[in-house]
């Protein structure tokens, strides 16, 4: 891990999100609709993720988290699951280099073990590729859950009391998360679900202490770019408090005065 972020909650924000983390919900609905295999719907969220990606660059969000497959969904139809996974295969090999192109940092988050080896492969390699890239980082949550990330940090933090290279009283939120697996990047700012679900389902649950929640009822495969920018423009026209009264914000960001 290169950098350190601070786990304190801030103080203020920008009109404009750091970080955006989405949820895609909705593929096999929208499948089901177009009276189509749930596959199909996948492969046509492919568009939808190409558009986001596109725009939040162009729009200068530094972080875009994707939850592309969690830990929960391995319950899913075996057949199902293989065609996920071919499509995460063939994303990679074909999306990675335009990426690249367009100097956008891939990292890929989650317990890599269940893949197969040329899956992982592929992983690496992607991320060797791009990470020096420096427009925008896109990650990719793959076999992911919040429980785990916290679970494997803590083992970490654990180990290093074991090894001597750290005593329990230095153990403090900034640690924990140091060691998880996006504990360098920005908190999110703002997290997106589709579909009309309201939940997070064990996505980043320590990072969303704070975030900004916009729920859709569009099918992922439709959430191209007018809805991402909705989002965006629902965002900008929050008040983010962090725990401070509606007077403390107005006396920190008093109003442009406009007069002439």
């Amino acid at each position: 891990m290169t950098d350190s972020v601070s786990a304190e909650i801030p103080v203020t924000a920008d009109a404009r999100p750091r970080h955006v983390a989405i949820i895609m919900d909705g593929n096999n609905r929208w499948a089901k609709a177009h009276r189509l295999k749930g596959v199909a719907g996948h492969k046509a969220g492919v568009k939808a993720v190409k558009a986001v990606v596109e725009t939040c660059a162009r729009e200068g969000v530094e972080v875009l988290t994707l939850f592309a497959f969690s830990s929960e969904n391995w319950r899913r139809p075996e057949e199902e699951v293989s065609a996920l996974m071919r499509l995460f295969l063939f994303a990679l090999e074909r999306e990675v280099k335009k990426l690249h192109r367009n100097n956008i940092r891939l990292r890929i988050i989650g317990d890599r073990s269940a893949f197969s080896p040329a899956l992982q492969d592929h992983m690496a390699r992607a991320e060797e590729l791009t990470r020096d890239n420096t427009l925008m980082t896109l990650v990719i949550a793959a076999n992911y859950g919040g429980h785990w990330d916290i679970t494997q940090a803590t083992r970490k933090v654990a180990e290093e009391v074991r090894d001597g290279k750290l005593s329990p009283s230095d153990i403090n939120e900034d640690v924990i998360q140091q060691h998880l697996s996006i504990g360098d990047l920005p908190m999110p700012d703002l997290l997106i679900r589709t579909a009309g679900e309201q939940r997070v389902s064990n996505f980043l649950l320590w990072h969303l202490a704070y975030t900004e929640f916009y729920f859709s009822e569009v099918y992922w495969p439709d959430f191209l770019e007018d809805e991402m920018r909705k989002a965006l423009t629902a965002y900008s026209r929050r008040q983010r408090r962090f725990g401070q009264t509606d007077d403390q914000i107005a006396t920190a960001h008093p109003p442009e005065n406009n007069d002439q």
